[in-house]
């Protein structure tokens, strides 16, 4: 048994541990996602990547005109890559011309700029548009659909495949809404001179204008893209995007009933998203983090930095709970390029790993001479 003053002080120190438990606040717990209408849809926070609310997300649907944003895709890496120049005149063939469902009113036989295409068929969704940078890149409609697969792949899109360069109805065109998503990050995160585009609220050609489909440009200004769609058996769909205090996110919804039900679903999930969500940086890309031993160099160490920014989204106020770790491919032994993967820093949420980030060098490291290259393998021995 206890006695009297072992009891008393036991029992300050439960009530002590009990005030300091109290004293820290638990964290304020995240609520499900909107119920919204729509047959399947996604959340994603634009930096990471990561997927803050999904329903059937990997469910197959008809992208309809959403399509589109793979056609400006692979335009925009024939442009990097100097395939096309937005100057470039593209003849509009017949085929083009006799395009079904929206246009932007180009005559057969006419010579439009690249550029003039390229913002018809984002803003207006113009099939004749898409048709003829399809024809001016691949030859064909069908051989640049290949491509558009192809490409799909590469992004990491699993359950897309590409018939046309319109959406028109196809059995073989088909995506997900989670596909939807990867794309419209890789759109945003790698063109932005291009992206900028999908913002424009109008555009006119053969003096006749046309304003863009997607509504929630009108309602809320921190949207800025990024495309509608829309046939009969596909429903209303939409891939939007907002960024609000340094934070992106991107929501695509398929299936729903009218085009005020595709933006309020929409406009519901991105809300959700910064209400609860927000993305930190705890590093930049580029800066130094280590510098380890150098083998075989002239010099003795050298610079290991992120390749990319060190960001992370996690729930709002959580940033206490971040840390970050690295990992080195070591020994570093010379000849290196600059920007060659050495390693790899790790954030960590509490104890789970939340995103991994290649560290690179940041400096090219040639071999040395005899001297460092005989001093340095005697010093490998012993490590």
């Amino acid at each position: 048994m206890f006695t009297r003053p072992l009891c008393v002080a036991l029992s300050c120190l439960a009530l002590l541990s009990g005030a300091a438990f109290a004293a820290t606040p638990a964290a304020t717990p995240i609520p499900p996602p909107p119920e919204v209408a729509g047959r399947s849809y996604v959340l994603i926070d634009h930096a990471t990547g990561r997927v803050l609310a999904e329903r059937n997300a990997d469910q197959r649907v008809e992208p309809a005109s959403i399509t589109k944003l793979m056609t400006a895709y692979v335009a925009f890496r024939a442009l990097a890559e100097g395939r096309l120049k937005l100057n470039d005149r593209i003849a509009i063939s017949e085929r083009a011309w006799r395009s079904e469902g929206s246009r932007t009113f180009l005559n057969v036989g006419d010579q439009v700029p690249a550029e003039v295409l390229l913002q018809g068929m984002i803003v207006q969704s113009g099939n004749d548009a898409a048709v003829a940078i399809a024809e001016r890149l691949a030859g064909s409609e069908a051989t640049f659909a290949q491509l558009m697969t192809e490409q799909a792949k590469q992004l990491g899109m699993k359950n897309s495949s590409f018939a046309n360069a319109t959406g028109l109805p196809d059995p073989a065109l088909y995506t997900t809404a989670r596909d939807i998503a990867i794309l419209s990050r890789a759109m945003i995160r790698e063109f932005p001179q291009y992206y900028r585009w999908y913002s424009q609220r109008e555009f006119v050609w053969n003096n006749i204008r046309q304003g863009n489909r997607n509504g929630l440009l009108y309602r809320d200004p921190t949207v800025d893209g990024i495309k509608t769609g829309h046939t009969d058996s596909a429903g209303y769909c939409l891939a939007s995007s907002a960024e609000r205090n340094g934070t992106r996110m991107i929501a695509t919804i398929f299936g729903t009933e009218s085009p005020k039900a595709r933006e309020d679903a929409s406009a519901a999930l991105l809300n959700y998203g910064f209400a609860f969500y927000e993305t930190v940086t705890l590093r930049k890309a580029g800066e130094m983090v280590l510098r380890p031993r150098l083998y075989k160099s002239t010099e003795q160490d050298i610079a290991v930095a992120p390749q990319i920014n060190v960001s992370a989204t996690i729930a709002r106020g959580g940033l206490s709970r971040l840390r970050t770790t690295t990992r080195l491919d070591e020994p570093l032994i010379a000849p290196l390029k600059a920007g060659q993967r050495v390693g790899e820093m790790q954030v960590l949420d509490g104890k789970t790993v939340i995103r991994r980030i290649p560290l690179v060098v940041t400096t090219e490291a040639p071999m040395g001479g005899v001297w460092p290259r005989f001093r340095d393998t005697i010093a490998l021995w012993f490590r």
